[in-house]
């Protein structure tokens, strides 16, 4: 008997680790981000390796390390300029280095996110488009002049529809999407396996100011793109994304409202909110505490990781925003990672050296009150919560 017991287990193990090592790339990034959850929340930073408040472009820098020794848990990178074949994107930063940096922050044991903020095919302007609705308002009074030739001043809000199948962008945006896909095709580890990564594509959608977002299209319009990109970059990176769907701060969700837009669970693994603070700090944190009540609960139900996928407070004057706002206002909550957005000569949003809010993030640091490359490499062992 003893010796049938112990072939079963063997058996039970056997199987156990057959089906871990079946995972796929995402999967295990996910499983690794919901055991990180119980560890604390990683802090993330867009284009930390890159530039920072006094310096640009150094190699083996990062605005994040000057500052507390470590790397940030999430380092976010931008494609936006990659669908034209450009060789820098649209901050200017080299796709090489992009490429280099990826595989760096996933060697020490951080955790990659891409955003794509793509040109609009249709105008051939800028990811935001509310300068060319109103270009196109101010022009409306004089359609009637321009009949013979329609095209001369094309509808921003057409900007979706258009690259549908059957509509004049159309083969344009599979070229992008061709472009985009092999860029992220490249990015791989020392022996050529892809690594995984957080792709948040057409963010912010319930916002007006890009060509995607509510107002510009319609949410059978905004959830074709939403399947049409996922469904052609599948085909060649079956196994190594995790998909994020990021709505922007709104305040005021219903679940009637959140889903006219939202892809499906089989098509969403992270549910992200982007969450600026640009007025008031109540106005902020109800809204912030708003959107937890409704999205927290809806991504545990529907097995989602759940993260600020964007966040911040310009130039910030508070020398104790990082504790005493954003991680109090989140807090209970199972957000897995905070990321900012970059810090440039002109701005900052992340966490600095060189700006009043040092010494905070400082103490967050060294409490555990937020986790940076080190806390959270493989090697390092899991603490729970207090």
């Amino acid at each position: 008997m003893k010796r049938l017991y112990f072939l079963l287990m063997l058996c039970l193990a056997s199987l156990t680790a057959s089906a871990q090592t079946e995972m796929t790339a995402a999967q295990q990034l996910i499983q690794r981000m919901q055991t990180l959850q119980k560890q604390g929340v990683m802090y993330g930073h867009q284009d930390d390796c890159f530039y920072g408040l006094t310096w640009e472009w150094d190699e083996n820098r990062s605005e994040t390390f000057d500052l507390v020794g470590d790397y940030p848990g999430v380092m976010g990178f931008d494609l936006g300029g990659i669908e034209m074949g450009d060789l820098k994107n649209l901050d200017s930063v080299p796709f090489n280095r992009i490429r280099q940096e990826a595989i760096r922050q996933y060697e020490r044991g951080g955790i990659i996110t891409f955003s794509w903020h793509p040109r609009n095919p249709l105008l051939g302007t800028t990811a935001w488009i509310e300068s060319d609705i109103k270009d196109y308002e101010a022009a409306r009074p004089y359609m009637d002049r321009v009949k013979a030739c329609p095209k001369a001043m094309p509808d921003p809000k057409s900007t979706v529809r258009e690259c549908l199948p059957g509509g004049v962008c159309y083969d344009k945006y599979m070229l992008w999407l061709s472009r985009v896909t092999l860029f992220l095709t490249t990015i791989r580890d020392s022996e050529g396996r892809p690594i995984p990564f957080i792709f948040r594509p057409y963010h912010e959608n319930n916002g007006g100011w890009f060509w995607w977002g509510e107002g510009n299209c319609s949410k059978e319009e905004y959830r074709a793109l939403w399947n049409m990109t996922q469904d052609y970059i599948r085909q060649y990176l079956p196994d190594n994304i995790v998909w994020s769907y990021s709505p922007n701060l709104y305040g005021m969700w219903t679940r009637e409202h959140f889903m006219e837009r939202y892809p499906g669970n089989d098509r969403c693994d992270l549910l992200g909110l982007d969450a600026y603070q640009w007025g008031t700090e109540e106005a902020f944190v109800s809204g912030v505490k708003a959107d937890l009540k409704f999205l927290v609960p809806f991504a545990q139900e529907n097995g989602l990781l759940f993260a600020l996928t964007e966040c911040g407070y310009k130039n910030s004057p508070d020398p104790t925003w990082w504790s005493r706002v954003l991680l109090k206002t989140i807090e209970g909550s199972p957000a897995c990672y905070v990321l900012p957005w970059r810090n440039a000569k002109h701005e900052h949003f992340g966490a600095s050296k060189d700006v009043s809010t040092a010494d905070d993030f400082l103490m967050l640091k060294k409490s555990k009150g937020l986790l940076f490359a080190k806390d959270i490499a493989p090697s390092t062992k899991t603490k729970k919560k207090k």
